[in-house]
């Protein structure tokens, strides 16, 4: 819009310069022709009253001090008609020259060359072309300031929204320009406000209901605990161990719930990260699960850096690597794989998934066979999904080429740093 605006001045100031300047510039090159055909006439006739009266040392001084101090040239002929003719050499002007009886005894030719004229029209042109060109820089000039100033509310509008799309409900419009703009801003920081208060009691309400069930459902658990240390019957013994895992599924669903919640209520900050750092530490965490099973962690790549906000990463981490290792079979290997630029891929050797549910496997509460376990809530990759996105990142679900699921995050690179593979 500034370059369109700017553009837009520039036009308007040519279009103004060639209305005034062109129909003046025609005017002038008839009047300097004209001036120089009358200044012409005026020696020529001078000349031929020089002539008639027979005044010869007169007329020679005249035509000496005329060629001497013009490129023209007085020539005295024979007796005929006047005459005024342009030609390619230029000017040529005869007046015969009549007694006072109006007898003609001669004539005087007086020849001018255009190239004085043309030197002079030229310059004018050539001055006023460098006058226009400065006038439509200075025009060029002005109208950017004048366009960056006009949409300056714009530019912050559109700033305001690229923070709006980000997830910062607290971004605000300064309410300037003229009218029509300041009410757009005042609209859209109403209507943001309104969204932000929506969204904060939605978001309250959620972490407020999945904190208060936790404790009726530890209290839930324990009850069915001691149910079941007092039971001998193996029929109640195994409702009540059914009833147990219900609570503890939902129990997780609770805790996934919370964490769905904290995701979406925090304002994003990147940081540069480096990944194999980052996936050494969880590897720590998860080795005693994995070893259980004798699962394998491996780690390989590059030790690239991306931007992730602090403790995103770690949690992003957590989140596939339960999934990997409750789908992968004993004595397999779940693989994190670090390429450039800023891509990390997890690679399983579970089941996999058809295409038609990995297109869905971001839905929340969705659980597919081989996605989840048995105890899953379906909001692992949820979670994983809106951590990903407020870090300005991609994630998607592909086929592993050992049979599996591989997971591919990409983050923004971040000074990536050459590295060896591990």
């Amino acid at each position: 819009m500034i370059r369109q605006l700017a553009w837009s001045y520039v036009l308007l100031v040519a279009v103004a310069i060639a209305a005034f300047t062109v129909p003046v510039a025609f005017t002038l090159n008839s009047q300097i022709y004209g001036d120089a055909v009358n200044t012409a006439r005026r020696e020529a006739d001078t000349a031929a009253l020089l002539l008639a009266s027979g005044d010869t040392r007169s007329l020679n001084a005249l035509v000496d001090a005329y060629e001497r101090q013009t490129p023209g040239q007085i020539d005295v002929l024979e007796p005929q008609a006047e005459s005024t003719v342009w030609d390619d050499e230029g000017l040529k002007l005869t007046v015969p020259a009549k007694t006072a009886d109006g007898t003609v005894v001669g004539a005087i030719r007086l020849s001018y060359p255009d190239g004085p004229i043309t030197q002079r029209l030229w310059q004018i042109w050539g001055f006023r072309a460098a006058l226009a060109v400065g006038v439509l820089i200075l025009a060029a000039f002005l109208g950017l300031w004048l366009a960056r100033r006009v949409t300056r509310p714009l530019r912050e509008l559109n700033a305001m929204a690229g923070r709006l799309r980000d997830g910062d409900l607290s971004a605000r419009a300064e309410e300037t320009g003229p009218p029509e703009t300041r009410t757009l801003a005042r609209t859209l920081n109403t209507a943001t406000e309104t969204i932000g208060t929506l969204v904060g009691s939605q978001r309250a309400f959620i972490g407020d209901a999945s904190h208060q069930l936790r404790t009726p459902l530890t209290a839930l658990r324990l009850s069915l605990d001691n149910v079941a240390d007092g039971v001998d019957d193996p029929v109640v013994r195994e409702d009540v161990e059914m009833a147990t895992a219900e609570v503890v599924r939902m129990s997780r669903l609770v805790n996934g719930l919370l964490a769905l919640a904290r995701a979406e209520a925090d304002v994003p900050h990147p940081e540069p990260v480096q990944v194999l750092d980052v996936v050494a530490e969880r590897f720590t965490a998860w080795r005693a699960a994995a070893d259980e099973r004798s699962i394998s962690l491996v780690s390989e790549g590059f030790d690239i850096r991306v931007l992730a906000t602090p403790g995103h990463l770690e949690q992003v981490l957590d989140n596939v690597l339960s999934n990997a290792l409750e789908v992968s079979p004993d004595n397999a290997a779940i693989v994190v794989r670090t390429t450039r630029p800023g891509l990390v891929e997890i690679l399983d050797a579970g089941p996999g998934l058809p295409e038609a549910d990995r297109a869905r496997a971001f839905d929340r509460f969705w659980r597919g066979q081989g996605l989840t376990g048995k105890g899953g809530s379906g909001l692992g990759l949820a979670i994983v999904k809106q951590l990903v996105t407020d870090d300005g990142g991609a994630v998607s679900l592909e086929a592993s080429s050992s049979g599996g699921l591989c997971v591919r995050i990409r983050l923004a690179p971040a000074s990536p740093t050459s590295g060896g593979s591990r």
